[in-house]
């Protein structure tokens, strides 16, 4: 009995932070929505690519530890020792989130978290990987047939 509550009780916290990896238009209708296309001067195209790059649109990543000790969470791997809160180490914690609240299928506060960062003076050069892969770059195929 207690082995069956004990796997009910697990199931329940799996389903409750589900993370998903989503599709590309799925991405575009997202982040359009959540008003990126053009947010401070970056095309839609430059945030799908970046969190294509960064993540492989998979909402629940959490990367490896970084030099620093910190990590990077979601599907814009948002980094703890700057944008949110792991409980280990120091952070500015710039978003004022739980870096767990990037790991789910709710997109909308990693939306608000990326306006906050591409707003310091890095902008998009605060992602490596936008800038090896999507800086300078033609990238209407991220929301071509979106």
């Amino acid at each position: 009995m207690k082995i069956q509550l004990l796997g009910v009780l697990l199931f329940v916290l799996i389903a409750v932070n589900e993370a998903k990896v989503f599709g590309k238009c799925d991405v575009v209708r997202m982040l359009r929505r959540g008003g990126m296309d053009g947010y401070h001067g970056y095309s839609l195209g430059n945030w799908v690519c970046m969190a294509y790059y960064e993540s492989r649109f998979n909402s629940g990543a959490v990367g490896p530890p970084n030099s620093d000790g910190s990590r990077d969470y979601g599907i814009f791997q948002i980094n703890s020792r700057w944008w949110c809160s792991n409980g280990k180490g120091k952070t500015a914690n710039g978003c004022r989130k739980s870096c767990s609240s990037f790991t789910n299928d709710d997109i909308s506060d990693d939306i608000e978290c990326a306006k906050r960062i591409v707003r310091d003076p890095n902008k998009m050069n605060a992602w490596v990987a936008w800038r090896n892969n999507c800086k300078g770059r033609d990238l209407s195929k991220w929301t071509s047939g979106c």
